[in-house]
C-alpha cells in the first residue's frame, strides 16, 4: 500500500498533505526515513510521523452545520475559532472536506477517511455543491444565462453552473447557485463578474446532503447509506 495513502486511510491528513508530510521527512517506516511513493506493508510495517506511531482508526463521517464566523481549518494562526473546536472531545481525529470561507456558513463534512476525503474535493468527480446567496441589485434573466453559461474570471473561465431566482426586493435578490468546482471564492467572485455583489452566502447542499434540522454549531453522524453513496459517486469501493 502507498504510504501517503495509509496516513490518509489513519487519518493523520488527505493524500496530498500526507504527501507534503512526507516531503517535510517527518515520516518514517521503520525507523528509516520515508520516501515519495514508498509502500508499506499495513500489517508489518511501523510507520511514524513526528516520531509518533500511526495506527489505523475507525473510518468517522461526520455531517457539521457550521455556523458562519469559524473558520474551516485544524488550527488557525490568529487565534480565531476553527471548526475543530466543535470535535475536541472526539477520540478519532477528522479533518474538514473542503474549504468554506469564514463567513459562509452551511454544510461541511468532517472525516478520517483521506480517500474519501481527496476524491471529494478534486475536480474530476464534480461533486455538486449548492447555495443560496443574497446579493446586492435585481438580478435579471441576462445576469441568470451569463451565470449558467459560466463567467470569465482571473483564474480561467468558471463552469456553467445552474442558477434561479428565489426572490427578489427592491435592492437585494436572493438565488439558489448550483456548481461542480470548488476554486476559491468562486460563487462570490462569480457573482461580482455578472454586477451583483454578494451580502450573505450559506452552502445549503454538499454532494447531496443537506443540514436538515441541525442548527449552526450542531452536528451529526453519517448513516451507513449516506457513506455508502458518497463513495459510489466518487467510484470508491
Amino acid at each position: 500500500m502507498r504510504l501517503q495513502r495509509y496516513l490518509a486511510a489513519c487519518g493523520i491528513a488527505s493524500r496530498r498533505a500526507s504527501e507534503n508530510l512526507i516531503r517535510q521527512g517527518r515520516v518514517t517506516v521503520n525507523g528509516t526515513l520515508a520516501g515519495i511513493g514508498c509502500d508499506i506493508d499495513p500489517e508489518r510495517d511501523t510507520v511514524c510521523v513526528n516520531g509518533e506511531p500511526v495506527r489505523r482508526e475507525k473510518p468517522v463521517y461526520i455531517l457539521f452545520n457550521k455556523p458562519a464566523g469559524v473558520v474551516t481549518t485544524v488550527q488557525d494562526t490568529h487565534d480565531r475559532k476553527t471548526v475543530m473546536d466543535y470535535f475536541r472531545s472526539l477520540e478519532a481525529r477528522v479533518f474538514p472536506v473542503g474549504r468554506l470561507d469564514l463567513d459562509v456558513g452551511g454544510v461541511l463534512l468532517l472525516t478520517n477517511d483521506g480517500e474519501l476525503a481527496q476524491r471529494l474535493t478534486h475536480p474530476r468527480y464534480e461533486i455538486p455543491k449548492t447555495y443560496v446567496a443574497t446579493v446586492k441589485g435585481r438580478v435579471g434573466d441576462d445576469a441568470l444565462r451569463k451565470l449558467e453559461a459560466g463567467v470569465p474570471l482571473a483564474d480561467g473561465p468558471a463552469a456553467p453552473m445552474r442558477a434561479e431566482v428565489l426572490s427578489r426586493k427592491k435592492d437585494t435578490s436572493r438565488l439558489r447557485l448550483t456548481l461542480h468546482e470548488g476554486r476559491k471564492r468562486e460563487v462570490k467572485r462569480m457573482c461580482q463578474a455578472v454586477g451583483h455583489e454578494v451580502r450573505r452566502l450559506r452552502r445549503v447542499q454538499f454532494a447531496g446532503l443537506e443540514t436538515g434540522s441541525l442548527r449552526p454549531g450542531q452536528w451529526r453522524w453519517l448513516r451507513r447509506e449516506e457513506v455508502a453513496r458518497l463513495r459510489r459517486l466518487v467510484k470508491l469501493r
